[in-house]
């Protein structure tokens, strides 16, 4: 099979990040392929899982809720998130400076002017390690999208169809790209295979079959394929000495599709990679007991107030509390030698603290549903986090430690020292007869509570873990969960990708994680979160804009698709 006719741009991958992209250009009246190896039933990718958690500055929201954020300030906390130490983080640098001013200044009125509305109370993530200077937002900062990643989607799938409709776009389903096509040093297309129609349900992996081969050619090639979350011998391949061994297992917070196949075609046809040992994974991961896809993980998005332990027994070190810091804790729990953590928690705990990340798990926000959101301010646990406590393989719950000790034991993999875990939780409540507190995580929470948000929905009030009235305990064994691509294609600030040599390979773009959400690495080593999702919209908005700039005013015919 032939794509034939004059396209303008060929966009690889149905993502978010492609799907902004190819949005942009039909806004510019230019004509778009589309080409997507999955079937139409998982258009939007992994985007269309997510909590969407968004990333802004000095919002209305937030400064509803009493937040005084500034542009100033998220500089601060983004680099010293990050920070940027290698040469090759030139791009990166100025991928971060143009992000933060994208996020504090017109980011929120360009997504309204599209339809997409947020939650009104802000979400504290990755709360840091402890310096005002290091790692970790100093404010709240997560914005969530009124009806998650399917609603954040949405308006970008309508332009695309809305293109189609109009015949100016081709949305091509189970077209897999195996080559960049290249002539005199420019890529000019790409050739590819046709898969076997499937009816496979989104998420779960589809067939490889080949039913035939396609080609199409355009002036420009947007790479938006995604990250190497969902292949697991290749994020072991990447997995750096900084973060210790490598886990012998982790569940997938991502369908298999997510597999990096793009990114050697893309260096075969001249693209840098850069910072490829730059990921971001989660400590809080647990099975899911009504899986989609294979080792199918949903993260805990906690509360601070939880007691962590690792495999052994021992409590983690400050500041590594649930929330806290992603990849400080990811080194410590594999330095030392086990692949896995326990919460120790309260039923008061669970009602208040536990949120679980992705769409499906927040039926209230996702459906746009008022009433059923009502719960998360009332008694009780959401019905899904209870499905899990009741179902989850990873849960045990219990009138008493003797007992929570015993259903431990049954998931354990090594042995643990129940004392241990005894005097910490009675430690723990021997501090709660006063008011303050040496224990720097009570601290914590005492102060997390100062904030309204926190206080409303995300942080319960201390109390004595072995006060009957707050039971019963609950144990939840923790996994490391697969999850984002930090480091990828090198691109400009247009979204060129780049060569050896620092110059732009012609005729070849990249977006989204593929390049590393822009740069090849804006997060440096480590995220403030709700930073992936706008990082698609940003690096694929800024592409698009590359792509004008380099067709000028160009004008192409129809990129109908006509069998060969």
């Amino acid at each position: 099979m032939v794509l034939g006719g004059a396209a303008d741009a060929i966009v690889v991958g149905a993502g978010l990040a492609g799907l902004v992209t190819a949005s942009e250009l039909l806004e510019h009246g230019k004509r778009v392929v589309v080409l997507e190896q999955e079937p139409p039933q998982s258009l939007g990718g992994q985007a269309f899982w997510s909590f969407g958690g968004l990333f802004l500055v000095d919002s209305p929201e937030q400064r509803r809720m009493g937040i005084h954020d500034s542009l100033d300030l998220a500089r601060q906390d983004w680099f010293g998130t990050a920070g940027f130490d290698r040469e090759e983080d030139a791009w990166p640098r100025r991928w971060a400076e143009a992000y933060l001013e994208f996020a504090a200044g017109e980011k929120r009125a360009w997504l309204r002017s599209k339809g997409i509305k947020l939650f009104p109370i802000v979400g504290w993530a990755e709360r840091g390690s402890g310096t005002a200077g290091g790692h970790g937002n100093s404010v709240p900062r997560f914005h969530i999208t009124w009806g998650t990643g399917p609603g954040l989607l949405q308006p970008f799938i309508d332009r695309v169809r809305e293109g189609v409709s109009e015949g100016r776009a081709v949305l091509a389903h189970r077209h897999r790209v195996d080559e960049l096509v290249v002539e005199d040093g420019a890529v000019v297309g790409v050739r590819g295979s046709v898969l076997a129609p499937d009816t496979a349900p989104r998420g779960v992996a589809s067939n490889r079959d080949v039913v035939s081969e396609f080609e199409v050619r355009a002036p420009a090639v947007v790479v938006t394929s995604g990250g190497i979350g969902g292949n697991h011998e290749l994020v072991r391949k990447n997995w750096p000495e900084r973060l210790g061994t490598p886990p012998s297992r982790m569940l997938s917070g991502v369908p298999a599709h997510v597999d990096g196949r793009m990114i050697p075609i893309a260096q075969s046809a001249g693209a840098r990679v850069i910072n490829a040992d730059r990921m971001w994974h989660y400590t809080e991961g647990i099975s899911n007991w009504d899986p989609v896809w294979a080792e199918h993980g949903i993260r805990i998005l906690p509360g601070p107030s939880s007691l962590w332990f690792d495999a052994e027994g021992n409590r983690l070190p400050a500041p590594l509390f649930p929330g806290f810091d992603t990849l400080g804790t990811l080194e410590h729990i594999q330095s030392t030698g086990h692949d896995y953590t326990w919460f120790v928690l309260t039923q008061k705990i669970i009602e208040k603290e536990f949120t679980l990340s992705g769409s499906e798990q927040n039926p209230d926000l996702t459906g746009k549903d008022v009433r059923l959101l009502l719960q998360r301010v009332r008694s009780g646990a959401t019905a899904p986090v209870e499905a899990f406590k009741e179902h989850g393989a990873d849960f045990v719950v219990a009138s008493t430690l003797a007992e929570l000790f015993a259903g431990m034991r049954e998931l354990a993999d090594v042995p643990f020292d129940e004392n241990a875990i005894e005097r910490t939780v009675l430690e723990h409540d021997r501090e709660l007869d006063n008011s303050f507190s040496k224990d720097a995580q009570l601290a914590a929470v005492t102060s997390a509570r100062r904030y309204l948000g926190d206080r409303l929905i995300r942080v319960a009030s201390p109390h004595k873990f072995l006060d009957p009235k707050s039971g019963p305990l609950i144990a939840v064994k923790l996994h490391i969960l697969t999850r984002k691509t930090l480091g990828g294609i090198e691109t400009d600030l247009n979204g060129r990708a780049q060569n050896a040599r620092g110059e732009a390979v012609s005729g070849l773009y990249a977006a989204g994680e593929v390049s590393g959400f822009g740069g090849g690495g804006v997060h440096g080593y480590r995220s403030l979160e709700g930073t992936f999702l706008g990082g698609c919209l940003f690096s694929g908005r800024q592409a698009a804009r590359g792509v004008l700039a380099d067709l000028g005013s160009r004008t192409a015919g129809c990129p109908c698709i006509t069998a060969g």
